[in-house]
């Protein structure tokens, strides 16, 4: 059974009153996103500005495995083959734009403290869109003072644990999620928000019965996520939380009933780390259960867990734990030249009524050297590796990739 997202809750009057009061905002979230809120000031103080930016990327590589023909040019380690040769066979060539951005973002002075906005595309389709190169909505984020609305970094999420990778994907045991919220940011380094619920579950053994065709998620609740960050000289320490609501109603008239509900919970610590003037390293450690959507990629959020011994509910659904970990080094070699190395894993609990062939494990790891030739250009080679591992068959299958990236950065602004 698969869920579709519900719509968010409407905005409580508490956050904001909050936001337009307090004085304070977030930290500056990480480069080429919308920076925090500031302290008020009036509009002599400060003119408004306009920014245009972006990048035009081409990646060209060879795939010496073999992956999902929707995901090509990712190491996305979940859309390897759960099976023998179920994508064909080995070595496929790709090329493609898709990372390619377009973004426009705004600060306008206000008796309130600075109005910031930011309004995001990339050409990377996923969902129905998947595989394909067209317009992919990142960010539509407002803040004014320490209220923010709109689509955004999850607080639950820690972007600068990202690596500076080529890989489009990135790491599978990273949390990784924008999404539709409002965010309180009382004073600084602290975030606290409600954000648009939703989740997936898996009919696992029992998904061709007709039983569960007539299951429908529902989520009365919006997800509340809050982080904090403690920033010093030295990189600083993150830790984020998230609990959330998951409930599924049987709609068929017969004789069970298959309804039943989930909290979802999860706590995020996080950090980057300054190894001397070159090198930061990058770290996350995660776990709870029924968290995957905001995982970078995992797989459903609820499996279901055999009960034959109740007659009226023989099947229960369980939020499925995981374990997620990711450890990177950045080094810069010189002005003209950097590399990154590290690897990532996640480990979900499978729950015993889901197939043989569900993802179990997800391994990743890569190595590269980037060239900056001059300013705003990038040009990079990249060994990529990742591992899929199944529930219960004993299958597992590796993805083996060389990649080459060619970036050309833009920003034009006017005003400020």
């Amino acid at each position: 059974m698969r869920w579709a997202i519900s719509t968010t809750s409407s905005l409580l009057t508490l956050f904001l009153l909050a936001g337009v009061s307090a004085a304070h905002a977030q930290d500056a979230p990480a480069a080429g996103d919308a920076a925090g809120g500031g302290t008020a000031q009036s509009a002599a103080d400060a003119k408004p500005s306009f920014e245009i930016y972006g990048f035009a990327m081409m990646d060209i590589g060879h795939d010496f495995k073999q992956i999902d023909p929707a995901w090509f040019d990712t190491m996305r380690v979940s859309k390897l083959p759960s099976f023998e040769d179920q994508f064909g066979h080995n070595n496929n060539t790709f090329a493609g734009v898709r990372q390619s951005r377009l973004g426009v973002r705004s600060t306008t002075p206000t008796a309130l403290g600075d109005l910031k906005t930011t309004f995001e595309f990339e050409l990377f389709g996923t969902g129905v869109d998947a595989g394909q190169t067209t317009f992919r909505l990142r960010h539509a984020y407002g803040e004014l003072g320490a209220f923010g609305a709109g689509q955004y970094w999850s607080p639950f999420m820690d972007p600068d644990v990202f690596p500076n990778s080529i890989e489009y994907w990135g790491p599978t045991g990273m949390v990784f999620f924008r999404n539709v919220q409002v965010r309180w940011m009382p004073t600084p380094g602290l975030t606290i928000a409600a954000e648009r619920p939703g989740a997936s579950g898996d009919g696992g053994v029992y998904s061709d019965r007709i039983e569960l065709q007539n299951i429908k998620g529902r989520f009365p609740l919006p997800d509340f996520s809050a982080s904090y960050k403690y920033s010093k000289d030295w990189g600083y320490l993150r830790a984020a939380g998230i609990v959330r609501k998951i409930n599924w109603d049987d709609v068929l008239d017969d004789q069970f009933d298959l309804s039943g509900d989930a909290t979802g919970w999860g706590i995020n610590l996080s950090s980057n780390l300054k190894a001397g003037s070159k090198d930061v390293i990058r770290l996350q450690a995660v776990f709870g259960e029924g968290i995957q959507n905001y995982m970078n990629d995992s797989p459903v959020d609820v499996g279901l867990k055999s009960n034959l011994s109740n007659p009226l509910t023989p099947v229960l659904g369980d939020p499925v734990p995981i374990v997620g970990l990711v450890a990177f080094l950045d080094h810069t070699w010189n002005e003209h030249y950097s590399s990154s190395f590290g690897y990532s894993s996640q480990d979900n609990d499978n729950t015993d009524a889901q197939s043989p062939g569900a993802f179990h494990v997800g391994r990743y790891a890569l190595g590269n050297l980037l060239y900056y030739p001059a300013p705003n250009v990038m040009v990079g080679g990249e060994f990529q590796w990742g591992r899929r591992e199944n529930n219960s068959d004993g299958f597992h299958s590796d993805g083996v990739k060389l990649q080459f990236s060619f970036k050309y950065n833009f920003s034009w602004k006017l005003g400020g």
